[in-house]
């Protein structure tokens, strides 16, 4: 019978590792903000993106500290500032996902007080165009 590490050195043996994410979850319904059923693969992903650039890193208690992404702080940086920070930090927080392979083909527009960033998410699924805009 296994028992559980009661001391430091018995914890330094002790390995995490992270499997897959998980590809069959419930659908939101983004636009109601409800959940209507469940999705998986490609749309599930989809969602994952979403959640993942909608959540304040740091923010939440339930949510590690890999997870979620950082725009708050570019309120008041200048425009050319704020798109290389938000391509940085797009794509740092994406390929903590396993099923995100890489993220590319960048384009900005801006706006008085916005930086919209379009570009596309490689996948295990395949490819999914996503936006992100952004207060500056």
């Amino acid at each position: 019978m296994a028992t559980l590490p009661t001391t430091g050195d018995d914890l330094d043996l002790i390995t995490f590792v992270m499997g897959e994410q998980p590809g069959y979850t419930h659908k939101l319904d983004i636009d109601r903000q409800r959940v209507s059923g469940m999705t998986d693969k490609r749309d599930a992903l989809y969602q994952a993106i979403y959640l993942i650039l909608n959540s304040e890193r740091y923010a939440y208690p339930i949510y590690s500290r890999n997870y979620g992404s950082e725009f708050s702080d570019l309120i008041g940086k200048p425009k050319d500032y704020a798109m290389s920070e938000m391509k940085r930090r797009i794509t740092e927080a994406l390929e903590q996902d396993d099923r995100i392979t890489g993220v590319g083909n960048w384009s900005f527009e801006t706006g008085r007080k916005t930086v919209l960033a379009n570009f596309t998410v490689y996948t295990i699924y395949g490819e999914i165009d996503f936006s992100k805009e952004v207060e500056v």
